[in-house]
């Protein structure tokens, strides 16, 4: 929390600034004056009735929360199902201290992680091995020596960036903050947005600009950016873009949005991260198990729907619309049609809701 700002405001829709506060909207704040106190690590789950919804059927055992965040979503599906447990996993560390804190009142029906959702397999096998690393469930499974098998009931991604991950200027991830360029998820491993900022050549930050939704104008940032250099802070790179790019542009809204997006998007290998883990979530599910998925992003939700698509068809290389002839055996089914997206009341509640996605697939066969 902040105390109000007594000059000129981002927007009026900060959550780190007064409301009704006027004045000329700057590309980046400065920073606000008064008492800055504790920050707590507060998150709102998007579509949590509806996930809550999506596990009531499955077979008792272990839901994977892959992107725990704060706990919430974790913490509606123990509190609503008293036959799973849960194992939450999320890299950034300030998630992973709030997702205990959250999780605590459910003993050791909730374990937590700190582990990327990329290596689910790794994850899972050390918490099998950690004696108190595994949730208690009534449908543990026997594995092999007696540790818990990994086959699980459930796995849920809230993909995307958090609100506390935005609002911590210190983390580096919002053009409305001037701060340190960062964006990384977990601050103790990998290379911040500075240095993809400083280190790619106008061709490569081009192709990532152009990947986000930046088309004709990527190649005009990426010079601008490059010409630039160095560039150390988030108010910098917001200031650089926002000179680069025509008035009109500007009227449309904040012209670094899409910079930033692809930037975090890189820095944190969001796609190919998320392309590793959808095939093996849908693996370790047990017959009756379900991966839910919430995507805000298109390239993200493109990668799950696609993947859905193929475990349904289970290898099929009929031609679409035809009978399968080929002998395929699918092993997964579509729990409803397309993508269900949040309702009216929810994203008036939470504006963050109003990209998400949600898709979800069951595994096939009779419950164990």
């Amino acid at each position: 929390m902040r105390s109000p700002s007594t000059g000129t405001v981002e927007d009026f829709f900060s959550a780190l600034f007064y409301p009704a506060a006027r004045g000329k909207c700057r590309w980046h704040c400065s920073l606000v004056e008064g008492l800055q106190m504790v920050h707590a690590f507060t998150h709102e789950p998007v579509m949590v009735h509806e996930v809550v919804e999506l596990f009531a059927p499955v077979p008792p055992g272990v839901v994977v929360d892959g992107t725990a965040g704060g706990g919430g979503h974790s913490a509606a599906i123990l509190a609503a199902h008293g036959h799973l447990g849960v194992l939450a996993l999320d890299r950034d560390p300030d998630a992973v201290v709030a997702a205990r804190d959250r999780l605590r009142p459910f003993g050791r029906r909730a374990a937590v992680r700190h582990a990327e959702f990329s290596r689910l397999d790794a994850a899972l096998t050390a918490a099998a091995a950690d004696p108190t690393g595994w949730p208690a469930t009534s449908g543990e499974r026997a594995g092999n020596g007696g540790q818990p098998s990994t086959a699980v009931s459930g796995v849920l991604l809230d993909l995307g960036v958090s609100s506390p991950q935005l609002e911590r200027a210190e983390r580096g991830f919002s053009y409305r903050h001037s701060a340190l360029l960062d964006m990384r998820m977990d601050p103790t491993r990998g290379q911040s947005a500075a240095d993809i900022v400083n280190g790619a050549d106008i061709s490569e930050l081009a192709s990532l600009f152009a990947a986000n939704g930046e088309g004709r104008l990527a190649g005009r940032l990426a010079r601008a950016i490059v010409a630039a250099r160095p560039v150390t802070t988030t108010g910098e790179l917001a200031d650089i873009v926002a000179r680069a790019v025509p008035a009109a542009v500007r009227r449309r809204g904040h012209p670094a949005r899409r910079v930033f997006q692809a930037l975090r998007i890189a820095v944190n290998d969001e796609l190919g991260q998320l392309a590793a883990v959808l095939p093996a979530a849908l693996g370790m599910l047990a017959p009756g198990g379900r991966m839910v998925v919430i995507a805000y992003h298109s390239g993200e939700d493109r990668l799950v729907k696609a993947a859905f698509a193929e475990a349904v068809a289970g290898g099929c290389t009929c031609p679409p619309g035809l009978p399968c002839v080929c002998g395929a055996q699918p092993e997964h089914q579509l729990v409803f049609r397309g993508a269900r997206r949040p309702s009216a009341a929810e994203v008036a509640r939470n504006h963050r809701a109003e990209s998400a996605r949600l898709r979800a697939v069951e595994r096939l066969g009779a419950a164990a």
